[in-house]
């Protein structure tokens, strides 16, 4: 992989790039909570307070308070009986997975699923199936193929990050056996998805009695880490059985007080939901209406492949001169020679939304949506 250039996010909508000042659609800081002013005060305040580091293991002599009034936090926002606060969206699926290891004969994963959950799988000692994308069809088959009497688990995104679409996890629960769990990595849905923006459980209507959810605060949160959510029985297992939890320095306390501070603009602030979509509709309605027909997501994510390399050099172009970062990016699970992902976030003007709108429609024939 070639290093990225350098990018600095600036005035939470810009990015300076090679000098220049850019309107910025990328990254999953979706309501730029991140540097927002209330979540900087309170991370300089809980710098003053309580210093950097506990400078030890939880289980050691680092289990400061501000870490249990976290997760009960979490715990109440997400309806979960427990969640475990870890250093980052990507270890709670490892560590997750630490503590289910040796209770499954196969586990399930969806072809594309975040690297994260793909490295998870393997700690899991038990074979790894993988079934087509969000095929709930071929997850059938694949259960079939396990045989009467296995114990399964299914891994998954929730929301996918290239493209906003959500994973059919009803559709799967009905396909699994009934003493079938889900490991639902729920990154990018939390805070998005859902009446409330609890996620894809909300989203979908399911029950957490058969789904552990683990999410990241880097995002819709704007801090960092992340959190299993589910049985108090799960959280035990994590403290007897994830070295990679027991062994952890936690989360920077300050970084843990600004996360406090998001969950408390994010509970109050009853705006930030409803600009998010409208801002997303209003660039789809424009691409739609201008005969760009894009798939149907719930998420504010806008994700396009050039047609041909030609094609993606001149589109770079045409962003570039209207003052916009080309989101042109590689990620696993994403189209192998890269694509176009325009993020549309709550705090984005009226102009910078037209201005995107305006290059992608005069640029439309140089693209197809990715699916």
């Amino acid at each position: 992989m070639i290093e990225p250039e350098r990018l600095q996010q600036i005035d939470r909508t810009y990015v300076l790039w090679r000098g220049r000042k850019l309107s910025y659609f990328s990254g999953c800081d979706y309501y730029r909570l991140s540097s927002h002013p209330k979540l900087v005060r309170a991370l300089a305040t809980g710098l003053k307070e309580f210093g950097l580091s506990v400078a030890a293991s939880r289980l050691t002599t680092g289990n400061h308070a501000l870490y249990g009034e976290l997760e009960q936090r979490l715990a109440r926002f997400f309806k979960t009986e427990t969640a475990v606060l870890v250093s980052s969206g990507y270890a709670a699926n490892l560590v997750a997975a630490q503590a289910l290891a040796g209770q499954f004969s196969h586990a399930l994963i969806d072809d594309t699923a975040h690297p994260s959950l793909m490295d998870a799988s393997r700690f899991l000692d038990c074979p790894v199936l993988k079934f087509a994308h969000q095929s709930a069809t071929e997850l059938d088959s694949t259960v079939r193929r396990c045989g009467p009497g296995s114990k399964l688990i299914l891994l998954t995104d929730g929301m996918f990050s290239r493209d906003g679409s959500v994973a059919p996890l009803k559709e799967y629960l009905k396909v699994l056996p009934p003493d079938a769990l889900v490991l639902l990595d729920d990154a990018h849905g939390a805070g998005v998805l859902g009446e409330k923006g609890r996620g894809t459980m909300e989203h979908s209507g399911a029950s957490h009695r058969r789904v552990i959810q683990t999410i990241t605060l880097s995002k819709a949160f704007g801090a960092y880490g992340g959190a299993i959510l589910g049985s108090r029985s799960l959280r035990t297992g994590v403290l007897k059985r994830s070295h990679l939890f027991v062994g952890s320095t936690p989360l920077p306390l300050p970084i843990v007080s600004a996360a406090l501070e998001a969950l408390r603009i994010f509970e109050t602030d009853r705006t930030l939901r409803s600009r998010l979509f409208e801002h997303t509709l209003r660039v789809r309605n424009a691409l739609e209406r201008a005969g760009l027909s894009l798939p149907e997501t719930p998420g504010p994510i806008i994700a396009l492949s050039a047609k041909q390399s030609s094609a993606a050099s001149k589109l770079k172009g045409a962003l570039l001169r209207a003052r916009i970062y080309p989101a042109f990016i590689r990620y696993p699970g994403a189209p192998a020679a890269g694509y176009f992902r325009f993020v549309i976030s709550s705090e984005h003007t009226a102009a910078q939304l037209e201005n995107l709108a305006g290059v992608l429609i005069r640029n439309a024939h140089l693209v197809v949506p990715v699916t």
